[in-house]
């Protein structure tokens, strides 16, 4: 190692006549320098252009530089801390400590208001009013009159930042300011203040003797004089209150701001009545916000309403686009349901144009980073002020037009980003995407968070639930959503059935689903006779075979696409979208027709030059990969192929060939039907099954349409052809018809609380976790507007009820209420117990008596006559005595939930069974099981057929006065002389001692039941002479409060679906200290903020410093476990190092899931642990190393789309790693993560997108 130093030698002092001669020694090869220019005093020498890496720092004295870094510069002194450095500091000369002193200026807290005569508004006075939200920043506040943060955080926002406030949530009032919590208290700032400092005996005295003494009132409005103006100024109706009572009413305060303050609050309220027009909501119907747009009927006023619209269209619009620039124009929210290629994007191009006009902005949200990137070419070009931000691309972002993902807009709505003060419009693309089961709570999060005046454009597929998911939007945000769907397509299309497979069958298509939507039986049973002869002729020749439905080899495949894509070459029908649901079987049947050419040698000159074009981009090896070749070549020939595999920039060649009409056949994915609209002449369905991750099934109407949407080029096809092949077999007519013409799946929430959302939503106090769930699309069925005015009824009723009598004899009344209700509630548990046991059904058999309670009659003996057959709405026809008059049954639609003050299975003395002094009758009818309310033990011997007959026979006109048969007599008889013998009432049977019931609840219930039957003697208030009459008010005034509560539970908190699991996850980030018990966010908990996913992972590995030891290249292979979910069957060779990281991901990660399991969230340590996959651990740490991609392809068996999208992905997971390193303040950490981030940023991975360039 090369070192310098200086010599030094004893030597006296340098007089005026010596020359300022150093000597120093280079290295040490004995070489030395005379340096002859004089040094400057006490500082060392300057780096010396002859090192390598200049001279190392030296010092004359350790001591002095130590005194003049720590104790002399004021930026390195503790001042807050009383310790010997700051003595020590005291003790030297101090210069230029001003910056110690420095304190911000203050805000003013007040302005002067000129003060005109209202007639010639000459200028008459100034008047000091105070000004509102001087304190406000993006650190304390949601409000839009904020004042603006840094210019560093204008775009993106700061995770210390609040986001502005959402539209439809409420600021606190000054009510809920004022509330104190339990741990605050009131203090009396003159007596409670304590003057004692601690450690000291004695303080300091700061009452004020004197003025004390001279205390008197002021009339301090003598002292503001210029508010007698503002007084002066109000309306004159609202002058009826004298000036000496509003002097009278003053408060006594101690400034001249709070007495102002008070008086100007008074005088906004005044004027803000006397300014604003009145405008009362009428309370009575409920508000609907989701309002439909009939677009039957022509716009034909059109250009008289919009006479000089933003943007120009050189065609005449569609009725639906009329209405929704119409709605746009009035600055209202939309939701634009059509079908593919219908001209939504005409809705969002007028939004741009008109944001332009007003000079405000718009963001164009879209679900996936390639369709962000083609929606910025095509804005681009329109609109030339566009600019784009995905994760890794930020291009002019200061435009009036922003194209970004979702999640990049959630991002900025959390951190309070400045470009939100200027949005009027935000467009959701592809809103059906709401679905997904990963990334759907993203849309609901931003639809939660945007501020009032953001108006919303919602562009969709056609879906079922558009009102209703408009509806939930209009009631969380308070204004109207205007719905225009329309079921009409620009080009209709004909759905056909292909079995051919050479060039004799070619001709087999076979139309099953015409252009009007009539679905042809016709059709598809010819294309079953076409397989079934073929299939026989097959046998015939070769013996018969197993054909599996779903499965053919890879020659049949070839054969089939061969002969279509021949017969289609010849009918002119391309270019063609082959949808194929593997990517795999893409690859293996665009390289199977290797015979096919569909190009002409223009066309192939064409492809050349665009592919050296578009490739010129990329490095020389690069441009030699065998996928790059591969598709070079089927290029040429016509045929593309498009899925996740496919590298980037190759995909977005074949998209632009496909749209210049070069790429006459396609294999694609389901992918290439999200988004920008790509349209062909037919679309060909390879199957109609898909799997889904987790098994296979076929396609869903909404996933068909959508696919099958992409055929039929608007302008050049009246009609686009859609063919299914049928390669192994028919499918199914069933299938295929609820496929074609089912409904499309309904728009459905996928909100799930995520810890990034709680953390964002705890730092700030304003807003709440459960606001979010309360306003999620998941809790859309919670009608809180009806819920909140039935709420309201029932107070009022509550209030307006007579007082209860609890005195004397009736104090237990209330008491006896809870008794009897929880006495009702056994009874029916332990009934419905008896009833649906084998036992219990076998005691209701003919002949036995039963205690019969419903609507009509109370505590009534009833003997079984039949018993129906139906297992399942199982009716029993029983005699039954009741009195004179109640004979006939109650309607159908009355329930038996009313119950007599003193009703019990075994009745007390006032049973209300008939009498025999008292006028008696009886009845037959069909009783249901919850009409029996107890069995007793007794039986009779009837005869039921003439019982029943004799009955049915008196129930004729002519036969009513006839005398009850010898049956009926002797059974009705039996029934009252069991009543009269019975006074305490009959016994019933036991279920445990008799129907040998030994369920746990059965046996506790009983015992329970004979608890509080025993407790029913005990109440005084029974015998009260005014018991009936107050229990009545008791039973109607509880009735209602029961109501009440449900309701007030509905609405309340406490209700929400996921709010058990908000509390485990509180739970979770309690053990982990992401936050303390109040709920206040900790370091660890503002690092996670800063992480979009596995943000506990992340964190802790953050923590623990398991990144520390590992060099950049090392870390980025470890942190690829968070972007990589396939699985792989290659081990990857890697370092011991990186291995050890390996384990210690594995081991914070099963920590994490145990505790998320013991907290009690429903996913196990092993799912948790399983989600992490390490299988491109090699393949980043070569990359990282240098290695060429052509090589790392090598390495794996993922194909090098899936590669590339990983690694960038990982770009942006470093990206944040090092954001949160600097927040904790590692920036060892930082700069580390930094260098692998540009490791990784090189050639083919990170190559500029061709729409954007």
């Amino acid at each position: 190692m090369n070192c310098c130093f200086l010599l030094c030698v004893d030597l006296p002092p340098v007089g005026p006549d010596d020359l300022p001669l150093s000597l120093l020694e280079m290295g040490c090869s004995g070489r030395f320098e005379l340096i002859t220019h004089p040094l400057p005093k006490n500082r060392p020498l300057p780096p010396h252009s002859t090192l390598p890496h200049g001279l190392p720092p030296t010092c004359l004295d350790l001591k002095t530089e130590v005194e003049k870094r720590f104790l002399r510069d004021p930026a390195w002194l503790p001042v807050h801390d009383v310790d010997d450095s700051f003595h020590k500091f005291l003790q030297y000369e101090m210069r230029q400590v001003d910056s110690l002193l420095h304190c911000s200026l203050s805000p003013l807290h007040s302005g002067l208001s000129v003060v005109r005569d209202p007639t010639t508004g000459m200028l008459l006075d100034f008047t000091e009013v105070l000004l509102e939200d001087t304190g406000l920043s993006a650190k304390n506040s949601l409000s839009l009159q904020r004042q603006p943060g840094p210019p560093s955080e204008s775009l993106r926002g700061s995770n210390t930042n609040y986001p502005f406030l959402p539209a439809g949530m409420e600021e606190l009032t000054l009510e809920q300011i004022k509330k104190k919590s339990e741990r605050e208290e009131d203090i009396d700032f003159e007596k409670d203040l304590l003057t004692v400092p601690p450690g000291l005996k004695a303080g300091v005295d700061f009452s004020d003797k004197e003025a004390k003494a001279t205390k008197s009132e002021v009339n301090l409005l003598s002292l503001l004089s210029t508010f007698d103006e503002i007084i002066d100024a109000l309306p004159e109706e609202k002058e009826g209150v004298s000036r000496k009572e509003e002097t009278v009413k003053l408060p006594r305060t101690n400034s001249l701001e709070e007495l102002g303050i008070k008086v100007w609050i008074t005088f906004r309220k005044r004027s803000h009545l006397f300014i604003c027009p009145t405008f009362q909501e009428d309370k009575g119907d409920l508000k609907k916000w989701a309002v439909p747009v009939d677009i039957s009927s022509p716009c034909d006023d059109f250009y008289k309403r919009i006479p000089d619209p933003a943007f120009k269209y050189p065609f005449e619009l569609d009725v639906f686009q009329k209405q929704a620039i119409l709605r746009l124009e009035a600055h209202d929210s939309v939701f634009v349901a059509a079908h593919t290629s219908a001209g939504k994007t005409v809705v969002a191009e007028y939004a741009i144009a008109l944001s332009q006009k007003h000079m405000t902005r718009t963001i164009y949200t879209s679900p996936i980073k390639a369709l962000s990137n083609q929606k910025f070419r095509d804005f681009k070009t329109t609109f030339g002020d566009v600019g784009l931000l995905t994760g890794d691309v930020q291009l002019s972002p200061e435009s009036s037009c922003l194209i970004m993902t979702t999640e990049i807009l959630r991002s900025m709505l959390y951190n309070g980003s400045e470009v939100i003060r200027d949005l009027e419009w935000v467009i959701f693309d592809e809103v059906h995407y709401i679905n997904d089961a990963e990334r759907g709570v993203v849309w609901e999060e931003v639809l939660i968070m945007l501020p009032e005046h953001v108006s919303i454009i919602l562009l969709s597929a056609t879906v079922p639930n558009a009102v209703e998911f408009s509806e939930w939007i209009g009631r969380i945000k308070k204004w109207s959503i205007y719905v225009i769907s329309t079921i009409k397509r620009p080009v209709p299309l004909e759905h056909y059935l292909y079995t051919g497979n050479s060039t004799k069958t070619q001709k087999e298509l076979f139309l099953l689903l015409d252009s009007t939507g009539n679905f042809l039986t016709k059709g598809y049973y010819a294309t079953v006779e076409a397989k079934k002869e073929r299939t026989s002729k097959h046998a015939q020749s070769f013996g018969t075979k197993n054909v599996s439905q779903h499965n053919t080899t890879a020659s049949q495949d070839r054969a089939v696409w061969q002969t279509l894509l021949n017969y289609l070459s010849q009918r002119q029908q391309t270019p063609v979208v082959a949808f194929t649901f593997s990517r795999t079987r893409c690859d293996e049947n665009a390289r199977s027709l290797t015979s096919l050419d569909l190009t002409s040698s223009i066309e192939k000159s064409e492809i050349h030059s665009f592919l050296q074009k578009s490739l010129t981009r990329l490095r020389g090896g690069d441009r030699q990969l065998p996928q790059i070749l591969l598709m070079r070549d089927l290029l040429k020939r016509g045929i593309g192929v498009h899925h996740s595999g496919i590298l980037p920039i190759l995909k977005e060649i074949i998209e632009m060939l496909f749209s210049r009409g070069l790429v006459k056949v396609l294999f694609a994915t389901e992918t290439f039907a999200m988004g920008v609209n790509m349209p062909a002449r037919t679309v060909v369905f390879d199957s109609i099954r898909k799997h889904d991750g987790t098994g296979f099934r076929n396609l869903l109407p909404g996933e068909y349409i959508q696919m099958a949407g992409r055929a039929g080029r608007r302008g050049l096809d009246a009609t686009g052809t859609v063919i299914i092949l049928c390669k192994a077999g028919v499918h199914d007519m069933g299938n295929l018809h609820a496929m074609m013409l089912g409904k499309p799946t309904v728009l459905q929430s996928q909100f799930r609380l995520t810890y990034t959302m709680i953390l964002n939503l705890l730092r700030v106090e304003a807003l709440r976790v459960t606001d979010m769930m309360r306003r999620s699309f998941s809790e859309n069925h919670r009608d809180t507007q009806a819920h909140e005015k039935r709420i309201s009824e029932l107070r009022n009723t509550l209030s307006s009820l007579p007082p209860l009598d609890t005195e004397g004899q009736l104090s237990d009344i209330l008491s006896y209420y809870h008794t009897i209700t929880e006495l009702l509630i056994t009874t029916e548990t332990l009934q419905r117990a008896v009833l649906e046991s084998v036992n219990g059904l076998k005691a209701l058999s003919v002949g036995r008596v039963v205690i019969v309670n419903n609507s009509q009659h109370h505590n009534a003996l009833g003997v079984i006559l039949q018993v129906s057959n139906d297992a399942v709405n199982r009716t029993f026809t029983a005699l039954i005595i009741c009195e004179k008059g109640n004979e006939e049954a109650a309607g159908d639609d009355q329930s038996n939930k009313a119950f007599h003050p003193i009703y019990t299975s075994h009745p007390p003395p006032n049973l209300t069974c008939p009498h025999p002094h008292r006028p008696c009758s009886h009845t037959v009818q069909k009783l249901k099981l919850q009409d029996i309310s107890a069995i007793t033990t007794k039986t009779l011997k009837v005869i039921p057929e003439r019982i029943i007959d004799n009955y049915n026979k008196r129930q004729q006109p002519r036969f009513r006065l006839d005398p009850p048969g010898q049956a009926i007599s002797t059974a009705t008889q039996e029934l009252l002389r069991l009543a009269e013998a019975s006074p305490n009432g009959i016994t019933t049977l036991d279920p445990v001692n008799d129907l040998h019931l030994k369920g746990v609840d059965v046996v506790e219930g009983v015992m329970r039941h004979r608890v509080l039957q025993g407790c029913l003697k005990d109440f005084h208030c029974i015998h009260s002479p005014t018991f009936t009459e107050q229990f009545a008010r008791v039973q109607e005034r509880m009735s209602v409060q029961e109501e009440l509560d449900k309701l007030l539970f509905l609405v309340s908190d406490q209700s929400l679906t996921l709010l058990p699991e908000y509390h485990q996850r509180i739970k979770v980030l309690e053990a982990l200290q992401y936050v303390d018990s109040t709920g206040a966010v900790q370091l660890k908990g503002r690092v996670a903020c800063q992480i979009s996913s596995h943000e506990l992972l992340l964190t802790e590995l953050l923590f623990e410093n398991t990144l520390s030891p590992l060099a950049p290249e090392e870390s980025a292979a470890l942190l690829s476990c968070l972007v990589f979910t396939q699985n792989t069957q290659i081990d990857p060779h890697i370092t011991n190092t990186l291995q050890e990281g390996i384990s210690q991901v594995l081991n914070v990660a099963q920590r994490i899931g145990e505790l998320q399991r013991d907290c009690g969230i429903a996913q196990t340590a092993e799912d948790f642990v399983a989600q992490f996959k390490f299988g491109l651990t090699e393949v980043v740490y070569c990359w990282a190393r240098g290695m060429p991609f052509s090589e790392i392809a090598q390495l794996t068996n993922v194909q090098e789309g899936t590669i590339v999208r990983c690694i960038q992905r990982l770009d942006e997971i470093l990206k944040e790693v090092r954001q949160a390193a600097r927040i904790v303040g590692d920036s060892v950490l930082g700069s580390k993560m930094e260098r692998a981030s540009l490791a990784i940023r090189r050639d083919i991975v990170f190559t500029a997108s061709l729409y954007t360039h």
